[in-house]
């Protein structure tokens, strides 16, 4: 299997393949670019049917990275890991020690934080072995309280940020109240965007592999339950992924009837030529990497300092750049994708100067 001729490859600087025997871990760590700064992106664990699959998902990820951190005026690059293994029944201490010392083993090129199928628990088993990990430790919540490293429910608020910002343009609303919203995944992110979009006034249509979380979503939002395969169909107004990627193809496509695509998965196109279908169909898109940089932000305040009211003022600036992108793409009779592409770059291209002046820069402390 060849990375530099990987359709994904996309100049990749790093891709270190991790192997240790006695925990079984098998890893890749993709870094993209580190214009800005050392990349940082979590560290998935996924049960792959193959290698090969597992290769495509941290290079995609990790270029999505890259133009995330690029579109939230962070001083960060693009990267990821991912383990291949259950994250249900394949999880051990030892595994994520080993982990932690692929990291470190790195120099800080690469700093980690939780993803699909990893939290807070492995995040700190891995700061035991190394200091490049972020999301471990205790933070002040937007109300005030305190909470855990995780980072969903700041990924949440800017994803909900992002459906206003869809819902003002598409649908000429500047409130939720009554907006039908099908949410595809009410896991840790899925069930926080619930509940904001519940709060709102929004009405909810939930669904998820595991029954659990649909049932919370039913008992705890008053949400109304769907079969998986159902949830493409519905006559709403937003459709919301918040599981995995890939799940925009050429068959839910055909079934998708929402005006508005806006969700906190990533990689939600299967293949990028579907941003030009979906703009033909009137259908509006939310990029992925634009809509769910919450996370990020929340990370890269936690290890460089700022408070909490910067934290939440630089993730409702969500909603503003995806305001501008859905101008832009209108004005120039492009997709969404596009011009998201484009201004990431823009910003790569420009260096470091544009960063937020709201923003920690002091890059120094992504190495205490």
């Amino acid at each position: 299997m060849s990375v530099f001729t990987h359709v994904d490859f996309d100049q990749h600087e790093q891709v270190v393949y991790g192997y240790d025997r006695a925990s079984g871990l098998k890893a890749i760590i993709a870094i993209h670019d580190s214009t800005l700064g050392p990349a940082l992106g979590g560290c998935r664990m996924w049960n792959y049917t193959s290698d090969e699959e597992a290769l495509r998902d941290v290079l995609r990820l990790s270029r999505g990275m890259t133009y995330k951190s690029a579109l939230a005026r962070l001083p960060l690059g693009g990267g990821k890991a991912v383990i291949i293994g259950d994250p249900h029944t394949g999880k051990s201490e030892a595994l994520f020690q080993a982990m932690g010392d692929l990291v470190d083993s790195l120099g800080g090129r690469y700093i980690t934080a939780a993803d699909s199928g990893t939290g807070v628990n492995e995040m700190r088993i891995m700061a035991e072995r190394t200091r490049y990990v972020a999301g471990a430790g205790q933070r002040e919540a937007f109300d005030g309280g305190s909470r855990d490293g995780d980072p969903s429910p700041s990924t949440a608020y800017g994803v909900f940020m992002g459906i206003r910002a869809a819902v003002q343009h598409r649908l000429g609303r500047s409130d939720l109240d009554g907006i039908r919203v099908a949410i595809q995944g009410v896991g840790q992110v899925g069930f926080h965007l619930a509940r904001l979009l519940r709060e709102a006034g929004a009405r909810l249509w939930v669904t998820d592999i595991l029954e659990a979380n649909v049932q919370r979503a039913v008992s705890q939002l008053g949400a109304t339950a769907v079969a998986q395969h159902d949830i493409y169909g519905l006559d709403v107004d937003v459709f919301a992924p918040c599981a995995l990627g890939a799940i925009i193809n050429l068959q839910s496509i055909e079934a998708l009837r929402a005006p508005i695509i806006a969700g906190a998965a990533n990689n939600q196109l299967a293949d990028s030529s579907l941003a030009e279908t979906l703009r033909r169909r009137d259908c509006l898109y939310a990029p992925d990497y634009a809509i769910n940089a919450g996370g990020i932000i929340d990370v890269c305040y936690e290890r460089t300092g700022g408070s909490v009211a910067e934290l939440k003022a630089h993730i409702e600036g969500i909603g503003q750049t995806l305001t501008e992108i859905f101008q832009r793409a209108e004005r120039e009779g492009a997709t969404t994708c596009a011009v998201a592409d484009s201004m990431a770059l823009e910003r790569l291209r420009s260096g470091a100067s544009w960063v937020s002046a709201g923003t920690p820069a002091r890059t120094q402390n992504w190495q205490r």
